[in-house]
């Protein structure tokens, strides 16, 4: 079995990653570092940057994770910040952003980057859903509200389930790259 280095403080992030990967047969392992996050409109300049921040600290082929988020009707909000205004905003907070919106659509991009000592490479994926009118299941205010193929990211998390199959992950991208590169 492959292993990977996956730097990361967030055990769900690695058991939707090792999901995707197990049919590769690549283990992702975490390891916790604290990366001082840039901030950026431009997801790619975010996730490089960690990526090699990373590495840096490490010496050995690493990858890091990024999601940006985008609800077009509030022009892009939240982008690369999701993890600070899921701290700041409740559920209410963005229903009450969202009411008087005719587009109720959200995406969020996950980025996977790689980096070793020659190269890093970039995969991402973006997945389209809606707003939810209420929040439904458990988790941070928009994995209650953001709602893909009709189910919230909680609703599923509290039937036990990922929040989309593992094979739609940008991971297993990754991994028939990575399966490849080796």
């Amino acid at each position: 079995m492959r292993r990977i280095l996956f730097a990361t403080n967030n055990e769900r992030k690695v058991v939707e990653a090792n999901a995707a990967c197990m049919d590769f047969e690549i283990e992702v392992v975490q390891i916790k570092l604290l990366l001082d996050e840039i901030q950026s409109r431009d997801p790619i300049i975010i996730s490089t940057d960690k990526a090699e921040k990373a590495f840096a600290m490490t010496n050995k082929p690493v990858v890091v994770t990024d999601t940006f988020w985008n609800i077009p009707a509030l022009r892009g909000f939240p982008g690369a910040y999701m993890k600070d205004v899921n701290e700041w905003f409740g559920t209410s907070d963005f229903l009450n952003l969202m009411k008087d919106k005719a587009d109720r659509r959200i995406s969020f991009t996950e980025s996977v980057t790689y980096k070793d000592l020659m190269e890093i490479k970039i995969f991402s994926k973006e997945f389209w859903g809606d707003f939810a009118e209420s929040p439904r299941g458990s988790g941070n205010p928009i994995e209650q509200l953001a709602k893909f193929n009709g189910e919230t990211i909680g609703e599923k998390r509290d039937k036990g389930n990922l929040s989309h199959d593992p094979k739609e992950y940008v991971w297993f991208d990754f991994a028939k790259w990575f399966i490849e590169k080796k």
